[in-house]
C-alpha cells in the first residue's frame, strides 16, 4: 500500500512543521553519547523528506537548532555544527535528485563560518528546484523573529516609509523570516514533550498540533502518515462554528 493511498488526497496539508526531539534520549537508551543520537536523527530527516515528496507536501520546516541550543555543552554544540556541515554536503545530491529546494530561517549570521558557507552553497545549488521546499530553522527562536520584525517595522515608521496605521497582520508577516512561506497547517513534535519551545510562535496561531512519544531517530515514513491521518480527522474552524464550515 502506498503512503498516499492511506490518506484523503484532497486534504493533504501544504506545510508541515516538525520539532525533532529525542535524539539525546534515544542515544542514552542505546548506551551512546548524545552526538550518536544526532547522527541517527539525520536518517530520520532523510526518510521524512522522502515521505514528504511521496505525499505531495509543498513545505516541510524542521527545527534543527534553536537560539537556546547555544547554551548546551560546548562539545555537543561543536559536534552538532560539524554534523550539520557533513549532512548538508552529503545530502545536497539527494535534494537535487528529488527536486527539493532548501531555504533557511533564523539568525544565520550567528552560525560558524564553515557552516554558513556550506549552507549557502546548498541553498544556491537547489534554488532552481521546483519540488518540495525544505525550510531549516537554524539558530532560530520565535521571540527573536518577532522582535526582529518589530525593529524593522519601527525603523520604517521612523523613516516615514510607513505610518503606524499601516501596521496590520499582513505587514507584520511580511517582515518575518518566513515571508513567502505559508503558515504550517500541522505541527509535529516527537519524544512526548508538549510545548512549542519558542518555535514559529506567530505562524502556528491556527495550526493543528500532533504530539507523539516516538523519539526522533525512530520517526519513519509511517509515523508521518499517522500524523497526517490524525490531522485529517480534525475539523478546522478558524473561529467559526461547524455549521458554517459544513455548509
Amino acid at each position: 500500500m502506498s503512503l498516499k493511498s492511506q490518506l484523503d488526497e484532497n486534504n493533504i496539508p501544504r506545510h508541515v512543521a516538525i520539532i525533532m526531539d529525542g535524539n539525546g534520549r534515544w542515544a542514552k537508551k542505546q548506551g551512546n553519547d548524545r552526538s550518536f543520537g544526532h547522527e541517527q536523527g539525520v536518517e530520520s530527516v532523510r526518510v521524512t523528506l522522502e515521505a514528504g515528496v511521496e505525499l505531495g507536501l509543498d513545505f516541510i520546516t524542521l527545527y534543527a537548532f534553536s537560539t537556546e541550543n547555544w547554551n548546551r555543552p560546548k562539545e555537543e554544540v561543536e559536534a552538532l555544527m560539524q554534523l550539520l556541515v557533513q549532512a548538508i554536503v552529503n545530502e545536497t545530491p539527494t535534494l537535487m535528485k528529488q527536486h527539493i529546494r532548501l531555504t533557511t530561517i533564523g539568525d544565520i549570521d550567528s552560525l560558524p563560518q564553515e557552516t554558513r558557507g556550506k549552507l549557502d552553497d546548498c541553498v544556491d545549488k537547489t534554488a532552481g528546484n521546483d519540488g518540495m521546499t525544505l525550510v531549516l530553522a537554524l539558530s532560530y527562536s520565535g521571540r527573536w523573529e518577532i522582535v526582529d520584525a518589530a525593529k524593522k517595522i519601527a525603523s520604517e515608521v521612523k523613516n516615514g516609509t510607513i505610518q503606524i496605521d499601516d501596521i496590520d497582520d499582513s505587514l507584520f508577516s511580511s517582515n518575518l523570516n518566513t515571508i513567502g512561506i505559508p503558515d504550517p497547517e500541522l505541527l509535529i513534535r516527537t519524544s512526548g514533550e508538549f510545548r512549542l519551545s519558542n518555535f514559529l510562535l506567530w505562524q502556528l496561531a491556527y495550526s493543528e498540533f500532533y504530539f507523539t512519544d516516538t523519539l526522533w531517530p525512530d520517526f519513519k515514513k509511517q509515523d508521518l502518515v499517522d500524523a497526517l491521518k490524525d490531522y485529517q480527522s480534525r475539523e478546522r474552524r478558524f473561529g467559526k462554528i461547524s455549521e458554517q464550515i459544513n455548509k
